[in-house]
């Protein structure tokens, strides 16, 4: 189709140029056809140039805006991942700030905000249920001896490995907690005395049982524990100062044991 028509245009080209046709009535016509169909086919190339033009420029156009798209794609990524990762830290500074407020910097327990906040609780617990509950305050026997003779980084590794004691013989609903020095606080709820006791007296025994090494050198330790059980006609700061009350007559009476109320204190073993 292409070669015919190049042959038409060579057949007109000639017919317009042989001057015999100039005088035929038709050469006016065929000339003025033949130029516009040249001005038609200059239009046209003009037409397809600027049409190539602007396909080529809608190229450019469309890889730059996929490039610029996909580059800002990765910056939101990096962003999000940004995003992610100090929500994260967020999550850890809250957990660890809330672990700082409740719990103490040195042995890991519950520390006096965190006791004062379960012992409220369970007093009113206890008063909606009826339920009695157990308050003992456990002292480190002859503690000032340790600091004095081996220093506070001793006291210090004392304090741990005792409390490591108390949290592993405790049962796993109790709590207990560091009130403050050498004295530790334990709450065991819905407990009556007689049970209390029993689980003080284990507490006792495993802290007299196992020796803590201090500059090469093995101490053994004990403790006196005073208990009282919470009482519905008064309130949970009345229990802690009984078992405080408590802990100081078992001290009073040799030390390495229990006191319970009224009962006398039961023998160091």
């Amino acid at each position: 189709m292409k070669h015919d028509s190049g042959e038409l245009e060579a057949l007109i080209k000639r017919l317009l140029a042989d001057p015999a046709m100039r005088d035929d009535p038709l050469y006016f016509a065929l000339s003025q056809l033949w130029q516009q169909y040249r001005d038609l086919l200059n239009r046209v190339e003009r037409i397809t140039h600027v049409s190539d033009a602007y396909q080529h420029i809608a190229r450019q156009r469309e890889q730059s805006l996929s490039m610029r798209f996909d580059k800002h794609l990765r910056q939101l990524e990096k962003v999000a991942r940004i995003s992610d990762r100090y929500q994260q830290m967020l999550r850890d500074l809250n957990t660890t700030l809330q672990e700082a407020s409740t719990h103490d910097a040195l042995t890991g327990l519950a520390n006096r905000r965190l006791l004062l906040e379960r012992l409220k609780s369970e007093a009113e617990r206890s008063e909606r249920n009826q339920r009695p509950f157990c308050v003992a305050m456990v002292d480190i026997d002859h503690f000032k001896r340790v600091n004095d003779q081996y220093g506070h980084d001793a006291g210090d590794a004392v304090l741990i490995d005792v409390a490591q004691v108390l949290e592993s013989e405790v049962r796993e609903y109790d709590l207990c907690g560091r009130w403050g020095g050498e004295e530790f606080l334990i709450l065991l709820p819905e407990t009556e005395l007689a049970t209390a006791l029993a689980v003080l007296e284990r507490v006792r025994d495993c802290v007299r049982q196992r020796p803590i090494q201090v500059e090469k050198q093995s101490l053994t330790l004990t403790v006196s524990a005073g208990l009282a059980e919470h009482r519905l006609d008064q309130g949970y700061a009345d229990t802690v100062n009984q078992a405080d009350a408590a802990m100081l007559v078992a001290k009073r009476s040799g030390r390495d044991r229990c006191w319970a109320g009224e009962a006398p204190p039961t023998g160091a073993v």
